[in-house]
């Protein structure tokens, strides 16, 4: 899994682009690498477009992430293929996550 962090935009827009699966092997990584990049955004936008696989303990680590961010502007999954997109709708995050 790679994690791609770009800059925060001027208005505190951070996009950060993830490559691979976020399972149980990768979640913790990811998480970290997210999370130390937070400082000053107000709002995070995640670029799944060459995401392949979510686990549970990617899903985790998500709602985790959503929780921080919304106590800001909040957070957007963007680019999702089908595959993460069934995930999400059949554990129903799709109505606690903002997905373009």
């Amino acid at each position: 899994m790679n994690v791609n962090v770009n800059q925060i935009d001027e208005n505190g827009v951070l996009t950060i682009s993830v490559e691979g699966s976020i399972d149980t092997l990768t979640a913790s990584d990811f998480e970290s690498k997210v999370i130390k990049a937070l400082d000053g955004v107000k709002k995070l936008i995640l670029d799944f477009a060459k995401v392949e696989y979510v686990s549970s303990a990617g899903l985790r680590t998500i709602i985790l992430l959503n929780e921080k961010m919304e106590e800001k502007e909040g957070m957007t999954i963007k680019n999702i293929n089908d595959e993460v997109r069934d995930v999400f709708e059949m554990t129903g995050f799709d109505e606690l996550l903002t997905l373009e």
